[in-house]
């Protein structure tokens, strides 16, 4: 259904680094950045995916082509696809290890539905980052 969503951050750089290893432990990779000048929009911005960029960071807004337009900052939640519970594990240590915040330790979510495995993360912007597999075994 969507082909790419953008979040706002408050601190770029600590984003990069944040994102980069939590993604890079599930697979995902910065595929973009760029900064203005280099493109026609106000703000720093990154992309991260597997064959494209779907995930995007954006310092001071969620519009990337105006900040006027920009809505209330508010924190969201996104789900990230894993290979499987290792990939969970992995996503999980390194988003503690990057300064994450505990939202949810990796486990089986049978409330959701059978097979459903995740992990929960708070971003350093109070984002609600997930890192999930539905197809866990046991």
């Amino acid at each position: 259904m969507l082909d790419h969503i953008g979040i706002t951050v408050a601190d770029f750089d600590r984003s990069l680094a944040f994102y980069d290893k939590v993604l890079g432990a599930i697979g995902y990779r910065r595929m973009m950045t760029f900064i203005p000048g280099e493109y026609p929009g106000p703000n720093k911005v990154a992309g991260y995916g597997r064959e494209q960029p779907q995930f995007w960071i954006g310092e001071n807004s969620m519009s990337f082509w105006d900040h006027r337009h920009a809505p209330a900052k508010s924190p969201i939640h996104v789900a990230f696809k894993a290979e499987g519970p290792e990939q969970i594990q992995a996503f999980y240590e390194a988003a503690l290890a990057a300064g994450g915040q505990d939202y949810g330790a990796p486990g089986p979510r049978p409330q959701y539905h059978p097979g459903y495995y995740g992990a929960f993360i708070l971003d350093p912007d109070g984002n609600n980052i997930e890192a999930v597999c539905h197809n866990a075994r046991g």
